[in-house]
């Protein structure tokens, strides 16, 4: 695997802070927000000095029980050749639901959620992954996700889930120890149990990133500084194999370029007290892969046989998927085995990150709707799921209060209403029944 150093996740926000910090051999970039035919110019300076970029995609939902989704993954490839990248990352996670397999209106979680490690996932993740392998023209490298609730009746710990996956298909793993601390904290699991269990020769690279703590459960948020126990997790790895990458993610709430590059050395310092450790080493904690396995014929350049015969296995994810699905985000009832506050601790925080997301893409209704923007989302999205895109979210809202005479204040219904005329484009000439219902509400909005 190629060496890729210390790495920053590339933000726009902190764009010219990266450019700038010293020490950065390389820095990911969130796959859905790179445009191939418009570059940042940040990214093609950073590219032109020699600054690997890798593509880290979020949407592709390779642990759902539907197969791959081929224009997620033709967009994927193609980000990952205009970057010129050595490999593309993506996530262990369902993150949609419901469709055809179950009959049901699809639904999307805008998330990363956990896949229950059994069998019969295990069989539909290894066909999606080599589905993934085949359509990108660089390696696949798939992370471990941090999860605030767990399956019940789950058949492996992670660590065996990982190793299973690795040896079956031979792709490589982004470890994130932030999220091996996040589960430990959340699942009582024991970050050097998985780690000890983990095909070490197979890490692509290695995530590090903050959280915060409360009520007893740890949040992944990418908007906090990285935590003492996250960088222990990181020397314990450390102790065990040379990562070929280590890099630093942060998401929001971002800090002076000072505190990022301290975090960066706090990072560095933890690799370097790993590999000068006298814990196990490398070869005592993972052994070769054994022969005739599908990673050591992926190393040896020999094609991976795939797994057959899917079809009721991903039956069987599907409707258990879209049971936890609709409850955390339509309020069905929760599925059988769950525990109740862990699943509304998930709904609620998915709801707060819809809210976010949306006040992002549509900046102009917080300024609208003011200190009532948030309330009044959170009390949409309990009986609306996300079914669609972001924009297309901002606007059934909007519709929503509209056509229950909301805002209160007249000034602002009415700046409201030209906000959502403006986006709702000519009536359409369609006389399907989605459509029909679209006509009536916009007939309905141009008489207020």
């Amino acid at each position: 695997m190629e060496r890729l150093g210390t790495g920053i996740g590339w933000r726009p926000e902190i764009a010219d802070a990266v450019e700038r910090m010293p020490g950065v051999d390389w820095v990911e970039v969130v796959a859905e927000n790179v445009c191939p035919g418009h570059q940042p110019e940040s990214l093609l300076r950073l590219r032109a000095r020699g600054v690997t970029v890798v593509p880290h995609g979020v949407s592709l939902g390779l642990g759902g029980a539907e197969r791959p989704d081929e224009a997620r993954l033709n967009a994927l490839a193609e980000r990952a050749a205009v970057l010129g990248a050595p490999l593309v990352t993506e996530h262990i996670a369902f993150v949609r639901a419901g469709g055809p397999l179950t009959a049901s209106d699809p639904l999307e979680a805008g998330h990363l959620l956990p896949v229950p490690r059994t069998r019969d996932t295990l069989d539909v993740l290894c066909e999606n992954v080599r589905i993934a392998q085949e359509a990108l023209p660089v390696p696949l490298a798939v992370e471990n996700i941090a999860a605030l609730l767990s399956w019940p009746g789950e058949e492996m710990t992670e660590g065996q889930f990982l190793y299973e996956l690795a040896d079956r298909t031979g792709v490589r793993l982004l470890i994130d120890v932030a999220n091996l601390h996040t589960n430990h904290v959340n699942q009582g699991e024991d970050p050097a149990k998985a780690l000890a269990e983990l095909p070490l020769e197979a890490i692509a690279y290695v995530h590090v990133a903050g959280g915060y703590e409360r009520d007893g459960v740890w949040h992944d948020s990418h908007a906090h500084p990285v935590p003492r126990p996250v960088l222990d997790v990181l020397a314990d790895l450390a102790s065990r194999v040379s990562p070929p990458g280590v890099l630093l993610e942060r998401d929001e709430n971002f800090p002076g370029p000072g505190e990022l590059e301290r975090e960066l050395d706090a990072i560095r310092e933890a690799v370097e007290l790993g590999r000068t450790s006298v814990a196990r080493s490398a070869v005592d904690a993972c052994p070769p892969p054994p022969r005739g396995s599908a990673r050591a014929s992926a190393a040896a350049g020999l094609p991976v046989a795939p797994p057959t015969g899917t079809g009721p296995a991903r039956q069987r994810l599907a409707l258990a998927q879209t049971a936890l699905l609709s409850a955390l985000v339509a309020g069905t009832p929760a599925p059988e085995g769950f525990d109740r506050v862990r699943l509304g601790v998930q709904a609620r925080a998915l709801a707060a990150k819809r809210a976010g997301v949306v006040a992002r893409v549509a900046p102009e209704l917080p300024e609208i709707l003011g200190d009532g923007y948030r309330a009044a989302f959170l009390a949409y999205a309990q009986g609306h799921p996300l079914r669609g895109g972001y924009r297309r979210d901002a606007m059934d809202f909007v519709e929503f209060l509209l056509l229950d005479g909301r805002p209160a204040d007249p000034g602002a219904r009415r700046e409201l209403r030209e906000w959502w005329l403006d986006r709702s484009g000519p009536a359409p000439r369609s006389t399907g029944p989605a459509i029909r219902a679209a006509r009536a509400a916009r007939r309905v909005l141009l008489r207020r």
